[in-house]
């Protein structure tokens, strides 16, 4: 896949430039994995009180680069961390999730402030502008099973109030074709490399941050602005 190349020649810049130059190339004919944003309702099913302290939200869809990067730019919102979750291999590298072997999924861990926004909105960028949650095992071009999309539920609360989400969505017919999103335990999170940390911050010129990511924060800035941030203070 492209995007697993341009990871691997991101441990050495002169090794990346060359492979983003073949990826501009090749980008005139790869139907990418960027979705356009869907205006969806606000859960009716939401948190009745915001917790006390700082809450996560464990979440995958496709590429962790674009969901790492747009929820760093979402109000409330204290971390993003690139990782794997949802597979029965320990501490995981990227080349073994990669290969789809591991039962991984490339996975977002949200640390949030639940006074400043709810689980619930949370979820409502990840369907909005994080992902296309109709595309099963896969995002675009990103294909296989490392790619889902995916809720970890943290406790009975979240499962409550994603699986609610999910048939509100449904039964509105928001999208096109009915959500696919897996709903499940969280079981596992295992942090991703350094160099994956960051990475469309760190390389926004890379064709594919370019042409499927950035325009995520787009996204993210129209449909959603009163969850908008331009950077987390």
């Amino acid at each position: 896949m492209l995007r697993y190349f341009a990871a691997n020649f991101a441990r050495n810049w002169a090794c990346k430039c060359a492979a983003a130059g073949a990826l501009l190339l090749a980008g005139a004919g790869f139907a990418g994995s960027a979705a356009a944003a869907v205006a969806i309702p606000n859960p009716t099913v939401d948190e009745s009180a915001a917790p006390k302290g700082k809450e996560t939200a464990v979440l995958a869809g496709g590429c962790f680069w674009g969901i790492q990067l747009v929820f760093e730019h979402v109000k409330g919102v204290e971390s993003a961390t690139s990782g794997y979750a949802g597979g029965h291999v320990e501490s995981p590298g990227y080349e073994a999730v990669s290969s789809g072997a591991t039962g991984h999924a490339e996975t977002v861990k949200v640390v949030y402030d639940p006074a400043k926004i709810s689980y619930g909105q949370i979820l409502k960028v990840f369907f909005s502008v994080g992902h296309d949650p109709t595309q099963l095992n896969r995002q675009g071009n990103d294909i296989g099973t490392q790619y889902r999309s995916v809720i970890f539920y943290a406790d009975e609360n979240q499962h409550h109030i994603a699986q609610a989400y999910i048939d509100q969505l449904n039964q509105a017919k928001v999208f096109s074709r009915p959500i696919v999103t897996q709903v499940v335990p969280l079981k596992n999170f295992y942090r991703a490399e350094d160099y994956h940390q960051d990475y469309a911050v760190q390389h926004p010129e890379n064709p594919y941050i370019m042409m499927f990511d950035l325009p995520k924060l787009t996204d993210l800035r129209r449909e959603l602005p009163d969850l908008y941030v331009a950077k987390r203070s």
